[in-house]
């Protein structure tokens, strides 16, 4: 892998034979995927509870639309109940973000989860996809407006974001999954670090000492309130835990969104209105999202759909890879195993366990030394 100092309501959709349809609902269960997922969840209480500052807020939310740069090149839509939503963390360093690395000359999703939302909106799998897998990447229009970009095989699946945005990296996971995205959602660094500060920090607690100067982090073993910057250094952290792999930062990131989770569900926004409006205007500022989520009342609308969903509900794996023996650096997708995950969650079943037995990912013990206090 790369080194950490490189780098409600929705529309009915129909699927078809490869995707299905999404009841457009919501999203309620803050940070289901770490950093972008944070920033929407937040800012579903946000715009539930503040409608005298739609206006304001609305002017906050950054909206990409998906379908219209995608068109007709897509998996059909299937309207069985579920949902999928693809949730990228940019590593932009331009910017307020300079200080995590080098900026070579544009961003890429530095962590990618797809969250899959079962009929009823009770339980939840998210597939994590490595950014480093090789993956043969479709042709996109290039996000600069200058022409199209070719993709090609073996090319890092989080280079899609560079060449062309928000819509190339839906495109590529739904040709990769034969799934269809209901949503898209998107943080920055800048963002997140906002987002926690807000919040007012994440409690954990480290079973062994963690430090990464790539990622600016020295948390010693013991009981924690992340701030914003050690809350990013935690999910970007590689070196200071497991194998130093990307498949471990993984793991961490998991753990972390499970920390979130819990914690947000116990805190009274809306006793407190005040930190209920900072919360929702740091999150709104902090987002991307299709345009079918560009206003606080559809973001309040996914939220609340989603309101039952806690981290004990979710299921989260990693997407079946092995080491690509030609670079121990890169993964690459195990395909019998990965046609099971994308084949259960297109038919709203639960990932099978034997989908990850032989996966390079979720091995290492990296997620197991952070727990919620």
């Amino acid at each position: 892998m790369t080194d950490e100092s490189s780098p409600a309501g929705a529309k009915p959709k129909h699927r078809g034979k490869r995707g299905r349809r999404r009841k457009p609902r919501s999203k309620r269960k803050k940070a289901l995927v770490i950093t972008a997922w944070t920033a929407a969840g937040v800012a579903v209480l946000g715009g539930t509870g503040l409608g005298y500052v739609y206006f304001k807020l609305n002017g906050n939310i950054h909206g990409v639309d998906i379908n219209a740069a995608l068109g007709t090149d897509r998996p059909d839509n299937i309207d069985n109940g579920s949902q999928d939503i693809l949730v990228l963390g940019s590593d932009s360093r331009s910017g307020k973000n300079a200080k995590y690395g080098k900026d070579e000359g544009a961003a890429r999703s530095d962590t990618a989860m797809i969250v899959h939302v079962y009929k009823g909106h009770k339980k939840a799998s998210v597939v994590s996809i490595p950014r480093d897998t090789l993956i043969t990447r479709p042709e996109c229009q290039a996000k600069d407006g200058g022409g199209t970009d070719p993709g090609g095989q073996r090319q890092m699946f989080n280079t899609a974001y560079e060449v062309g945005g928000p819509a190339c990296a839906v495109k590529t996971v739904e040709k990769m999954s034969g799934i269809r995205m209901d949503h898209y959602i998107e943080v920055d660094f800048t963002g997140f670090k906002k987002l926690i500060d807000t919040l007012g920090g994440v409690d954990i607690t480290t079973k062994q000492p963690i430090k990464d100067k790539d990622s600016h982090l020295d948390l010693p073993a013991g009981s924690h309130s992340l701030n914003g910057e050690q809350a990013l250094g935690l999910v970007r952290t590689r070196h200071g835990v497991g194998d130093g792999s990307d498949l471990g930062r993984i793991q961490l990131q998991q753990a972390f969104i499970k920390a979130l989770m819990n914690q947000v569900k116990d805190i009274n926004l809306f006793g407190n209105p005040k930190k209920l409006y900072d919360l929702a205007d740091s999150a709104t500022s902090a987002i991307t999202t299709d345009s079918d989520l560009d206003t606080v009342k559809d973001l309040a609308g996914f939220a609340n759909g989603l309101k039952g969903i806690g981290s004990g509900d979710m299921k989260m794996v990693t997407m079946p890879v092995q080491y690509d023996p030609a670079d121990r650096n890169r993964v690459i997708p195990l395909e019998e195993a990965d046609r099971q995950v994308w084949d259960a969650l297109r038919a709203d079943k639960p990932i099978p366990k034997s989908a990850t037995d032989k996966s390079a990912g979720d091995k290492s013990d990296a997620g197991k030394v952070v727990t919620s206090d």
